[in-house]
């Protein structure tokens, strides 16, 4: 081959290689407004939290857990077989590793037999409706329910449509609160300031986040439909509003990274946040303006472990779930005996 044809075809090479390469770096900045760089973050602020104190598993084998990338914060324990599967509202994910603790120590024979799931309540009736089957990045599982625990309102419901047994138990109690990054950069005091023009809001969505209709009433208690259309309508047409999947997880990590200034949560998940120390904060609702949940819980129909899943729901009412409980500010539901 002469050496002006190896010439020309070098040049071709470098060129298309430069073209490829500008298309390449074009992509990156579109996608990362040219500022992708390695991550300098403390891992823990992260999910999970509790240093895998969630994990009811004895046996664990490897860990392999990659914040960001390979993560699975709502799914606790061993889906071989397990003795009592429990779906609860991801709201007091953090009480349930002493809650299963406890449990354990009354029942020892069910010690690393326990696997729950954590997810929004309105997520975890849609993996009922499909079958009890759900699908996380590449993995498929399917795990049947034995228990359901969300609010009062949504238990009876499903024990209506058939997916649960009643009665409905009731245990305790929450309120909720305007969580916040520690020092409250953005000066917010109330719920009304949250609809001023550049306050950045993570809040639930309302198509499977039940605390979304408590927050709705409680905008609106406190600055009439015109707030509430402020913070879950204009905001959200304007970016100032994030709509989350998973509120308990992103609202607080949200604010930890800069990306909004303040959401409504329940004051339980504000209280577990600074006991960790993550530099987060809250603001109480005063009570004309705050909405209040009862928690339940509920057999699932079709439980494959009917003992322990009565069992569970008899405990949540004890002294010592109550004491669990109160730990992060929920109350003992009244009626609760």
């Amino acid at each position: 081959m002469k050496k002006t044809t190896i010439a020309r075809m070098t040049l071709l090479a470098a060129c298309t290689s430069m073209g490829l390469w500008g298309m390449t770096a074009h992509a990156a900045d579109m996608g990362w407004h040219g500022k992708a760089e390695v991550p300098r973050y403390q891992e823990q602020v992260f999910p999970p939290w509790q240093h895998g104190a969630n994990n009811p598993t004895v046996k664990k084998g490897l860990n392999f857990t990659v914040p960001e990338v390979d993560d699975l914060a709502d799914f606790h324990g061993s889906i071989d077989h397990p003795q009592l599967v429990i779906f609860v509202g991801g709201n007091y994910f953090f009480a349930m590793a002493p809650l299963v603790a406890a449990f354990e120590k009354e029942y020892p024979e069910i010690k690393g037999k326990i696997y729950y799931e954590t997810l929004p309540p309105g997520i975890l009736i849609r993996q009922m409706q499909q079958g009890n089957t759900i699908t996380v990045g590449n993995m498929t599982w399917t795990i049947q329910p034995d228990v359901y625990a969300a609010g009062l309102k949504k238990v009876n419901y499903l024990i209506h449509q058939g997916l649960l047994q009643g009665p409905a138990v009731p245990y305790v109690t929450n309120d909720l609160t305007i969580m916040i990054a520690k020092g409250n950069p953005a000066h917010i005091e109330t719920l009304r300031d949250l609809g001023k023009p550049g306050i950045r809001l993570s809040m639930p969505d309302p198509r499977w986040e039940g605390v979304a209709r408590q927050i709705q009433i409680s905008l609106h208690k406190a600055g009439g439909p015109a707030l509430e259309r402020m913070v879950y309508d204009t905001k959200v047409k304007n970016g100032e509003t994030i709509l989350t999947h998973v509120h308990h997880r992103q609202t607080p990590l949200f604010l930890m990274q800069g990306l909004a200034d303040a959401g409504v949560t329940w004051k339980s998940e504000a209280i577990f946040q600074e006991q960790s120390g993550h530099p987060i904060s809250n603001i109480p609702i005063p009570a004309k303006d705050n909405t209040t949940a009862i928690y339940a819980s509920a057999v699932a129909k079709g439980a494959l472990h009917p003992k322990w899943a009565k069992d569970w729901v008899n405990f949540l009412r004890s002294p010592v779930a109550l004491h669990i409980f109160e730990r992060y500010g929920f109350k003992a539901y009244h009626d609760a005996k």
